[in-house]
């Protein structure tokens, strides 16, 4: 009976600290908590940096969510916290998959970077967690990631990620 009592306490821990917010919430931060979790079912660290990434890069090129100009590359290990970055990405931008304008592509441990295009001038914005983000956040307890993803909100733009480069398209 003991045992029912703690799985049944370990869900209900787990639901409050993934599910969205009140439909009442006000704020940008209730705002992203909302779209993250409507695409990826959860808010942690590595999704929400991905929002704030694809908020960041949409800035940068000028662009509007839900732009059809807008094309994401997610370069990572498949591995969750890695591959979470792109939902995060998907939420902030309005790309994917079945819009075509969403990718995922394999690469090694610390290869992990996100490109964000604009199709019709070609500049692309390519950006990378910080070091420092990847030592206090890689593998967060899972009772602990809807508090993380909410910390993550907070910080400033370079505790989470850096912008490698900006790039013209590239010819064929």
């Amino acid at each position: 009976m003991a045992t029912v009592r703690l799985a049944l306490g370990w869900v209900l821990l787990a639901g409050c600290a993934t599910s969205a917010p009140a439909a009442t919430a006000q704020g940008p931060h209730e705002l992203a908590v909302a779209r993250v979790t409507a695409v990826h079912g959860g808010a942690g660290p590595f999704v929400v940096a991905g929002y704030r990434m694809g908020e960041r890069a949409l800035s940068e090129l000028s662009l509007s969510r839900g732009s059809f100009d807008v094309e994401v590359e997610h370069t990572s290990p498949a591995e969750v916290q890695f591959s979470c970055i792109a939902d995060g990405v998907a939420a902030s931008t309005g790309a994917s998959v079945g819009r075509l304008n969403l990718r995922r592509v394999d690469a090694a441990d610390g290869a992990t970077h996100t490109q964000v295009r604009d199709r019709r001038s070609g500049r692309a914005v390519v950006l990378r967690l910080t070091d420092g983000f990847l030592a206090r956040f890689r593998d967060v307890p899972w009772a602990r990631l809807g508090v993380e993803g909410r910390a993550v909100l907070g910080l400033r733009d370079e505790d989470i990620f850096e912008v490698v480069t900006e790039r013209p398209r590239e010819t064929p």
